[in-house]
């Protein structure tokens, strides 16, 4: 397990350990840099703190990519200067997901709407802007960041749901 220093504190971390202390927590808004954890993108200051309980100020935004990138996160800067990232765009990693009946190809949001498969999602336009178990979750998160979706839906547990085959 690496050994780093942050804000002068010693932290023995491993991916599991992040991925882990993610749990039942929601991503906040992007606003310049993201990392993509369990298919997810992420403020780096945002995890570095859940992880660690540092206060946010204490390290920047860079020691965090730097942290994050060291235990084999993606890290990239956001190109739109709102933080939101539509499919195919050259910093997706991986894209966001395109909404079916949008511009994405309905394959294609099939696959990008895997890492939230029975969850709540709300979205804008050909961007999903946070995913949740429940629909008062998705809700809070939205007033909490004062953000706005078109529409919001539960992502099929299935597959064969998401593109209407039949099972076999």
């Amino acid at each position: 397990m690496p050994t780093m220093t942050v804000s002068g504190h010693q932290y023995d971390l491993d991916a599991q350990t992040v991925e882990a202390a993610l749990q039942g927590a929601l991503p906040e808004p992007i606003h310049e840099h993201f990392v993509v954890i369990n298919g997810r993108r992420w403020p780096p200051k945002q995890v570095l703190a859940l992880v660690t309980g540092l206060d946010r100020a204490d390290f920047t935004t860079h020691q965090a990519r730097r942290a994050l990138t060291r235990l084999g996160f993606t890290a990239a800067r956001a190109a739109s200067p709102r933080g939101h990232h539509q499919v195919g765009s050259p910093d997706a990693a991986p894209p966001r997901p395109a909404v079916p009946g949008t511009t994405g190809r309905p394959e294609s949001s099939v696959e990008a709407l895997r890492p939230f498969t029975g969850l709540w999602v709300a979205v804008r336009g050909d961007e999903v802007l946070v995913a949740a178990p429940s629909a008062k979750q998705v809700v809070a998160w939205l007033a909490q960041h004062r953000q706005r979706a078109q529409s919001m839906f539960r992502v099929p547990d299935s597959g064969q749901a998401i593109t209407g085959a039949a099972p076999q």
